[in-house]
């Protein structure tokens, strides 16, 4: 039987955090990364934050990566990086439909091509409750 690691074994390369629509931040995550940053919510959201319909997603740079990606240092905020990143590549979006899953890895070296539709759905399901669980979502 399959394993998250036969699926995902993460990189480090920031690919995740180029594009890809954008990640999506609830108050939580917010909260977080204000605390970390030393920032108010109201000055976070205006300052760091595009609205998608009535969300909060994260700002990118002009480079088309996530504002707090810096491709020396990688994430600058990765002691509270907001859920939807440490959720990566267990997301919804993927759990939902995982015929996306091989388009997603032709740019995110750690997923692994050619599996199973199935194993994947089942596996990221999987995934997403224990983060869920740990996180308390």
């Amino acid at each position: 039987m399959l394993t998250p690691e036969d699926l995902f074994d993460c990189k480090l390369c920031g690919e995740c955090c180029r594009g890809f629509g954008g990640t999506y931040v609830d108050e939580r995550d917010i909260r977080k990364v204000c605390d970390y940053i030393h920032a108010d919510t109201d000055t976070f959201v205006e300052n760091y934050c595009d609205m998608s319909g009535s969300r909060p997603v994260l700002t990118l740079g002009q480079d088309g990566s996530c504002i707090f990606f810096d491709p020396k240092k990688q994430c600058t905020i990765h002691p509270v990086k907001p859920y939807m990143c440490r959720a990566w590549p267990f997301i919804k979006a993927l759990i939902n439909h995982p015929e996306n899953w091989d388009i997603m890895a032709n740019s995110c070296p750690g997923m692994k091509k050619g599996l199973p539709a199935e194993d994947i759905s089942r596996i990221a399901a999987m995934e997403k409750e224990k983060l869920d669980r740990d996180f308390n979502r």
